[in-house]
């Protein structure tokens, strides 16, 4: 056993997955532990006065004092272009029970970026700045103003001036991704960026970026100087990644979640959302998860196999019985013969 700490304990931040990481998942990782903050999926804003209904089906959380059922914080997320609407409507999220606004500048879809948002706004770091300082003069004090953006839009060379333009517009801290819009989700993340970002502005910094592993948060740190961190696709792929960290860093010992503990925690998601679907979707979004958790979990890719090309409720419930084994990797039956038992059944 370990008996000395080896490093501060990080901030652990989950980071916004639109489409893929809702509420029910937020419950669920958060849950799991590990987790400090939780992001939503954005809002999108245009020209519109939102009501309070779209708030709170992005954040239900928002009815709980916008925390998670098992306590986590929860920032709401907003993306659009025009100040006016983005401060509006922050100020209409906090009456609703935000007690904490992000604002989008990261994403690099097409959409989103055709429409006026995301990363798009990266080109012009005063664009960047104003709508940030909208926002926050439309809000109590007591309310934080976040920011998320990406090292530049075309290239990299704009990282430092849209990091000065969050600071002046009064963002409260600023998570990072380190990659331009260009350069997508392609490896390499550029994290010496995130480290000069760090050492020349005076608001916390947050990493994000090809973090998948306790050893490449290491070396994050290590390059970044950071200790703050968010968590998206590896999340997923590794639910307990925080307390892998927190382990690491408290210098103690930590056995991993193994794999019928995620298949424990898979059904129960399963349970919880699948009255939200059509028949002819069911299963879709454990099918998603599942090729994120095949990055760590052998058992994934046996378990997506067998119920890729299906979604009779049966069937989808057999499959998750056979996974709840902690034997499973040994007696995985092949699809076919699930399928078989299921029409048997």
């Amino acid at each position: 056993m370990r008996d000395q700490p080896k490093l501060p304990t990080p901030k652990i931040y989950q980071a916004p997955m639109e489409g893929v990481i809702d509420h029910h998942v937020r419950a669920l990782l958060s849950a799991i532990g590990g987790i400090d903050v939780c992001v939503t999926e954005f809002v999108r804003v245009t020209h519109t006065r939102l009501p309070r209904k779209v708030f709170t089906r992005f954040c239900p959380e928002l009815e709980q004092g916008a925390t998670t059922p098992s306590g986590t914080p929860v920032k709401l997320q907003l993306l659009g272009g025009n100040p006016e609407s983005m401060a509006h409507n922050a100020a209409r999220a906090v009456e609703a029970g935000a007690r904490a606004i992000d604002l989008n500048f990261g994403c690099p879809a097409k959409s989103v970026n055709n429409s006026d948002g995301g990363a798009c706004l990266l080109q012009s770091p005063s664009r960047v700045e104003g709508i940030i300082a909208a926002v926050r003069k439309a809000l109590p004090a007591e309310i934080p103003v976040s920011a998320k953006i990406r090292l530049g839009y075309e290239d990299r060379s704009s990282y430092l001036d849209n990091a000065r333009a969050a600071e002046a517009g009064g963002a409260s801290e600023l998570a990072v991704h380190a990659r331009s819009k260009v350069d997508g989700y392609r490896p390499p993340a550029y994290w010496e960026y995130i480290g000069e970002i760090r050492q020349q502005i005076g608001i916390p910094v947050i990493a994000n970026g090809d973090l998948w592993t306790v050893d490449d948060f290491l070396r994050c740190r290590a390059v970044t100087g950071c200790d703050a961190f968010m968590f998206g696709r590896s999340l997923l792929a590794r639910p307990d990644i925080g307390l892998q960290i927190r382990a690491q860093c408290e210098g103690r010992d930590y056995q991993p979640l193994q794999w019928h503990e995620i298949v424990a925690r898979l059904y129960n998601y399963y349970n919880a959302t699948k009255a939200e679907y059509p028949a002819k979707y069911l299963g879709n979004r454990i099918k998603q998860w599942l090729a994120y958790l095949k990055l760590s979990y052998p058992q994934a890719e046996v378990f997506f196999e067998q119920i890729k090309r299906h979604r009779e409720p049966e069937l989808l419930e057999l499959a998750f019985a056979q996974h709840l084994n902690p034997n499973a990797e040994r007696e995985a039956p092949a699809p076919e013969r699930l399928a078989a038992e299921c029409s048997a059944a």
